[in-house]
C-alpha cells in the first residue's frame, strides 16, 4: 500500500484549508488516504461536514496543542 499522501493548512483560515482538501483529494483515488494538518479550530467542523456532504470518511481526527489532524479515506464522488 503506497503512503497517505499530506496536506499541511497551519497558518490558513476558513475557507482555505476546506479548499485546499477539496484540491488534493481531486488528485487522489478512491480508498486512499489523505492527512491533512490545520491550525483553524474551524477545521473540526468544517472538514467532516465537507467530508459527508462530499462521500468521504473520516478515518481519524486528533487534536494535539491546537495542531489538527485529519486523516480522510477518499470515497467515489472526488
Amino acid at each position: 500500500m503506497s503512503e497517505p499522501a499530506k496536506l499541511d493548512v497551519t497558518g490558513l483560515l476558513c475557507p482555505l484549508p476546506v479548499i485546499r482538501t477539496q484540491d488534493a483529494i481531486k488528485h487522489l483515488a478512491p480508498g486512499q488516504h489523505l492527512h491533512v494538518i490545520a491550525s483553524d479550530p474551524g477545521t473540526l467542523h468544517d472538514i467532516p461536514a465537507w467530508c459527508r456532504v462530499h462521500g468521504h470518511q473520516i478515518r481519524k481526527t486528533t487534536t494535539d496543542d491546537e495542531i489538527y489532524t485529519f486523516v480522510i479515506c477518499v470515497g467515489e464522488d472526488r
